[in-house]
């Protein structure tokens, strides 16, 4: 087993020091906050994420991780160096690369001869040569080892990876790096730095461009009166095309995709090539969000002036807190320049939020709403009371952005409801189980 320091821990470094002690490598995580150092070596993590509070328990538990102030004393005796720095989105699309830059510096005199420093950061082509430029030593290698872990399934990625990508160019040192991995049963792909860095820019745009595709599928199908719940299920069973990220909803967001896409455009745009594929991506997001926006603002009648909207979910996708670029927050900042009062409940999100009222019950975020707006999809609210909901509420009027109820259901409960890409259709055995006493209703 072997010394590892992880400088950073936002969600990347922390999930990465938690499930490399759990590999059972001795790791040393540095962070530059003194209060937040102090909460992790008490086993007390500042994120929302399944199974990773107890991962970093055991680690403390066990001997095999702790928490620093400074990546200085973190990375002495350190075999291997993760840089898990974050890479904000500058002005104009590029990534902002000066935490990992000022990490490079910090560190460069302390590190033990022949250790190899790993970008596992989010960062364009080109930054494995930067950072080596950075320390400026010979006898240091730096490689590139991107990660691509989902928020709220990250433990379980991180145990049960699809494929580990390593770029450099020596080879030694990238092998070294994948023996961390020897116990993990997962393909590995070394290969030259530039293209490790573009593998990761690309996969997330991939996975944004097929959002953004069934996003245009489920208005086509508003369009010409199809429904978009069985047209997915027609194009997943061609092997070419799969299921996975073909769920309509208000658009993707989060810490990865967005960020990520505009970072690959002005990555081409450096090397000379118009992206013009993945520029339409990014403005057909934005264009759900304000297809979402019209939809709520029909069901109120034409206008949002005065408009009270219970909305359930703020967080990007389900199984994380996380707000950043979500579609959820973009949707309601619409909502109410529009005039419109928001009333939220989400199960990881706690107030206060600018402008939002943020409530600790699903109930409560209904009561007197005139139209209410389902913007993440949480599992809990296909089970909540729509009897309930009915009763509270000003107006009994639903926009589900995540298709999570049978709209049938909801309009044989008197609702005035709009999904993305549905019709009201439902089996016609279906209606003689279906009773209006019934409490809970799901997915079809």
């Amino acid at each position: 087993m072997s010394k590892i320091a992880v400088v950073g821990t936002g969600y990347v470094g922390l999930t990465t020091g938690a499930y490399l002690a759990h590999l059972g490598h001795e790791v040393v995580c540095a962070d530059v906050i003194p209060a937040k150092v102090e909460r992790l070596n008490l086993g007390q993590i500042p994120i929302v994420e399944a199974g990773l509070q107890e991962m970093v328990q055991e680690g403390l538990g066990e001997g095999r991780l702790s928490f620093v102030l400074g990546a200085a004393h973190a990375v002495v005796g350190a075999e291997f160096v993760f840089l898990c720095l974050p890479t904000p989105q500058g002005e104009d699309g590029s990534a902002d690369l000066s935490y990992v830059q000022e990490a490079a510096t910090e560190i460069a005199p302390y590190l033990e001869s022949g250790a190899i420093v790993i970008n596992k950061s989010t960062v364009p082509v080109g930054s494995v040569e930067m950072v080596a430029d950075i320390i400026g030593r010979a006898d240091i290698a730096v490689v590139s080892n991107p990660e691509f872990l989902r928020e709220g399934t990250a433990v379980h990625d991180c145990l049960h990876p699809d494929r580990i990508v390593i770029g450099a160019a020596d080879r030694v040192a990238a092998q070294r790096v994948a023996g961390l991995y020897a116990t993990l049963k997962a393909p590995i792909l070394i290969t030259d730095a530039a293209s490790a860095e573009t593998i990761k820019y690309a996969s997330n745009a991939f996975l944004a461009t097929k959002v953004s595709f069934v996003n245009a599928v489920a208005n086509l199908c508003e369009a010409v009166g199809a429904d978009v719940g069985q047209v997915v299920e027609g194009m997943a069973l061609d092997p070419r095309i799969g299921g996975l990220f073909l769920n309509p909803g208000p658009g993707w967001g989060g810490s990865c995709f967005p960020k990520d896409t505009r970072a690959l455009v002005r990555i081409a745009e450096d090397a000379g090539y118009d992206f013009m594929l993945l520029r339409g991506v990014v403005a057909a997001n934005t264009a759900q969000q304000d297809a979402v926006t019209h939809k709520i603002e029909r069901m109120a009648g034409g206008s949002l002036s005065g408009v009270n909207v219970g909305v359930w979910g703020l967080a990007f996708k389900a199984g994380t807190d996380d707000l950043r670029d979500s579609p959820a927050i973009a949707i309601i900042d619409r909502l109410r320049a529009r005039g419109a009062s928001v009333r939220a409940f989400d199960p990881a999100v706690a107030g206060p939020l600018d402008g939002i009222d943020v409530v600790s019950d699903p109930y409560a975020a209904c009561d007197g709403a005139d139209v209410l707006v389902v913007l993440t999809e949480w599992p809990l609210f296909a089970e909540l009371d729509l009897v309930k909901v009915r009763e509270v509420m000003a107006s009994p009027r639903i926009v589900d952005a995540r298709n999570l109820f049978n709209p049938a259901y909801a309009s044989m409960l008197g609702f005035a409801y709009e999904g993305i890409g549905r019709r009201g259709w439902i089996d016609p055995s279906e209606l003689d189980m279906l009773e209006l006493s019934d409490t809970h209703y799901g997915r079809e």
